[in-house]
């Protein structure tokens, strides 16, 4: 059984397509107790999730198991007295922990903070300083328990500090903790509208910032994971995602579980299309979903039959048609596209692979009423680019999935929901027959690899560099990437411009960055491209790149 249509109103067309859904829910609706503890009473044995890593290990969970393992980190977290309202920081890469954890501090009534293991000691004081974080539940691999450490010692951080399967000094072992906790909890009363998850997002004028969603936010998802991922009762949905980004809510726990599928998961580091295919073919994955970057990767390293395999869907940068045609050559599916944002849940999307066109951000969801709109508000002519907005269905109705607040920063939010819609600041245009086409970022945002990168963060590290006086910093066309980094720099004067002082810059800068933020291209410039007002024009530093 699912329990999607217990919190849903769907209306569909006289074919079969969905028209229009509307999410419905109680006051204290809680997606641990009400999805999670449900199923594990009506279903003990319902399968909810399938996880392998690349040493050969498996572990199949229940939801039974998910319940109790949940209500057991719960009480772990209780003692250490973390409780309603408290931001808890979670680094777990693709650990199976990582799903025990976040539905504990769902059910906790906590706000987690889900962010990737690649952040350096400098994005962990940021967010430290930034989100006055009571916990951290990180990872045992690697030195990302080190750069946590710097950064609370830092900061004089008074945070609890949790880490899983092996002692770590500093840290306390969850796992081992867990092992003596009682599975035993009574409901905590939270609210449908409480915060419960914050997500660190980059903008091109500042540091990242916190989006925050509620409660209401996994129900949100419903559309995603039935009507874009064609997730199936009782079948394998894998997205390929790390659990810090967005993403992974997307596609690795709340639409997916509403509908009744399970979630698979592959907790690897490095990329290997062949390993993957081979777990997509042994564990009978049914649906699948990567961004662009993975297909390209696979395409090129060739794709084996696959005989279980249903959907596949793509987000987060656009898509090459030969892409697109070679997937289908080798599998016979449409690759589906769809558009949203860390903000919100799926916004547009190809919902049918009778009707996707490669590169087509696809049709408005059936969940949200989506214009493109000009500077005043108003619809711009089919074929005219404008900004990609939301309009509330009722007036003065707030829209779920939609982000509720940004962190400390009410001004920001205004500014994107002026005029009774919400902007999301990207540019797009409508064709005959109502589909979307992506036209490109109003703040810059680099997708690179799948990731968003915000071109602030990395001038900040080059300006530290007494050589440079100005820096400005791109995304650029990349066979494999999608957008390679790229940074313009001028020199102060008496520095002359070489390949071992742009080697020396990209080592320095790329040593401070997170893998995903590494600098890929340098050129040197005698002046930046700017407007009256002093801005630098990136429009035209990224014209002829392509």
């Amino acid at each position: 059984m699912t329990l999607y249509q217990k919190y849903s109103k769907e209306t569909f067309d006289e074919n079969g397509r969905i028209k229009d859904f509307d999410i419905t829910y109680p006051d204290n609706f809680n997606f641990g107790y009400d999805v999670v503890d449900e199923y594990a009473r009506l279903e003990p044995d319902k399968r909810a999730l399938v996880w392998c890593d690349t040493e050969g290990e498996e572990r199949i969970f229940t939801f039974a198991e998910i319940s109790a393992q949940s209500n057991r980190a719960v009480n772990v977290l209780k003692d250490a007295g973390i409780g309603k309202g408290d931001k808890v920081l979670v680094a777990l890469k693709k650990h199976y922990e990582y799903w025990i954890v976040i539905v504990a501090l769902h059910k906790l009534g906590a706000v987690a903070i889900p962010v990737t293991h690649m952040l350096t000691a400098k994005d962990y004081v940021y967010r430290i300083e930034s989100a006055d974080i009571k916990g951290f539940i990180i990872t045992h691999q690697g030195d990302v328990c080190d750069r946590v450490l710097e950064a609370v010692r830092k900061t004089g951080s008074k945070a609890k500090l949790w880490t899983i399967r092996q002692e770590h000094e500093g840290f306390e072992n969850l796992t081992r903790l867990m092992e003596s906790a009682s599975d035993k909890l009574e409901r905590i009363p939270t609210s449908a509208h409480d915060p419960m998850l914050l997500y660190f997002t980059s903008g091109t004028t500042g540091l990242p910032k916190g989006v925050i969603h509620d409660h209401t936010y996994p129900l949100a998802h419903i559309v995603t994971a039935k009507y874009w991922h064609h997730a199936q009762e009782n079948g394998l949905h894998f997205t390929v995602a790390e659990t810090g980004w967005a993403k992974s809510s997307w596609g690795k726990l709340y639409g997916q579980w509403l509908v009744g599928t399970a979630v698979m998961v592959f907790d690897f580091d490095n990329f290997d299309p062949k390993m993957m295919m081979h777990v997509i073919d042994k564990y009978q994955v049914t649906t699948f979903c990567a961004p662009p970057t993975v297909y390209r990767y696979l395409v090129r390293s060739g794709i084996p039959e696959l005989p279980h395999l249903k959907y596949a869907t793509t987000a987060g940068e656009l898509l090459n048609p030969e892409v697109f045609r070679l997937f289908k050559e080798k599998t016979g599916l449409s690759l589906c596209e769809g558009y949203g944002q860390t903000e919100t849940t799926l916004l547009t999307g190809n919902l049918s692979p009778e009707e996707s066109a490669a590169g087509s951000m696809g049709f408005p969801s059936p969940q949200y009423r989506i214009a493109v709109l000009d500077g005043d508000n108003k619809p711009v002519p089919q074929g005219e680019i404008g900004e990609v907005c939301v309009i509330p269905k009722r007036e003065g109705e707030y829209p779920a999935g939609i982000f509720t607040a940004y962190l400390d920063n009410d001004e920001l939010f205004k500014e994107v929901w002026r005029g009774g819609v919400y902007h999301t600041g990207d540019s797009a245009y409508a064709d005959s027959d109502g589909r979307l086409w992506f036209n490109g970022r109003f703040d810059d945002i680099i997708k690179t690899g799948g990731y968003r990168v915000g071109p602030y963060e990395i001038e900040n590290v080059l300006m530290e560099n007494p050589d440079i006086v100005e820096c400005s910093v791109i995304g650029v066309p990349d066979k494999f990437r999608g957008q390679a980094i790229k940074a313009y720099i001028v020199l102060k004067e008496g520095v002359t411009p070489d390949r071992a002082l742009e080697k020396k810059i990209k080592d320095t800068a790329n040593a401070r960055l997170s893998d995903y933020k590494w600098i890929r291209l340098i050129e040197f410039v005698s002046e930046m491209p700017k407007t009256i007002s002093g801005k630098v024009r990136k429009t035209e530093q990224r014209k002829g790149q392509g």
